[in-house]
């Protein structure tokens, strides 16, 4: 029984240092350089035990302390996330979330992404009804119309969305297109309100799509996935299971990138 309880005492000291480790790496990569004092006050560790954990991670590599007593990250950092990053293929992690999303859904599947000022497919999972969406990877669709485009808006801050408004004219497919800046700055605040975004006939008319965004380890949308259905099949009572199956898929694919959600 000693043994017992002295080997999970163990783990949870184990798992309490990396629980420390971590705090101190977060806090220490939203600055510059910072002091031991700073440091303290921040992680809200005692300094002797900041100091100890500190002290690792300098003959570590990962923490350089100058002459001043100021603590920073060193490239070595760096040199681990980029190398984490080089295995994280975009295409070939949405491959899977995308077909189960169209096998539940079993409508039409996309992802595409920012290209100067319009979106770009770069995956497509075809419905298994025998009337299909007219698309293809590599095809560009416009942002302010479409529902992937209107995610990939949303993440713009105020002077990326002038400019992009003062380069593109909001040119009306169909009756329902939004042709004013008003409307879509109104559209806009609604998918960042509710996560989500809709072109219901705004591009192409018969046509709904649904979209979510797929975002990385800072929150930025890095791209938007979402189920396009021909008219006479798409049901409004299911919109709540269908934006939920839409949103389930986004969130794992973002938390493949390291997205926490509320952070």
């Amino acid at each position: 029984m000693k043994k017992e309880t002295d080997g999970k005492e163990e783990r949870q000291q184990q798992t309490s240092g990396v629980i420390r480790t971590i705090a101190i790496l977060e806090a220490l990569s939203r600055h510059r350089s910072i002091n031991l004092e700073n440091l303290a006050k921040t992680t809200a560790l005692p300094k002797a035990t900041l100091l100890r954990f500190l002290s690792t991670l300098v003959s570590l590599g990962y923490v350089h302390r100058d002459p001043s007593d100021q603590y920073s990250l060193t490239l070595k950092m760096f040199s681990v996330g980029s190398r984490g990053l080089e295995h994280l293929d975009l295409i070939n992690l949405a491959n899977p979330i995308a077909q189960g999303l169209c096998d539940r859904l079993g409508e039409t599947v996309h992802m595409g992404v920012l290209e100067e000022d319009e979106a770009v497919y770069v995956l497509k999972k075809e419905s298994s009804f025998t009337i299909r969406m007219y698309s293809r990877v590599g095809k560009s669709i416009p942002l302010y119309c479409t529902a992937i485009g209107k995610i990939l808006l949303s993440d713009m801050d105020e002077g990326q969305l002038s400019s992009y408004l003062e380069r593109v004219t909001l040119k009306p497919f169909t009756p329902n297109t939004i042709r004013s800046r008003a409307m879509l700055e109104e559209e806009l605040a609604r998918i960042r309100e509710r996560g989500w975004a809709q072109d219901n006939e705004e591009h192409e008319m018969g046509t709904l799509c649904i979209g979510a965004p797929i975002k990385d380890y800072s929150g930025s949308v890095i791209a938007a996935i979402s189920v396009s259905w021909p008219m006479f099949r798409y049901n409004e009572e299911e919109e709540k299971r269908n934006t939920s199956a839409i949103l389930e898929a986004s969130e794992t694919l973002s938390a493949l990138f390291g997205y926490t959600k509320g952070a």
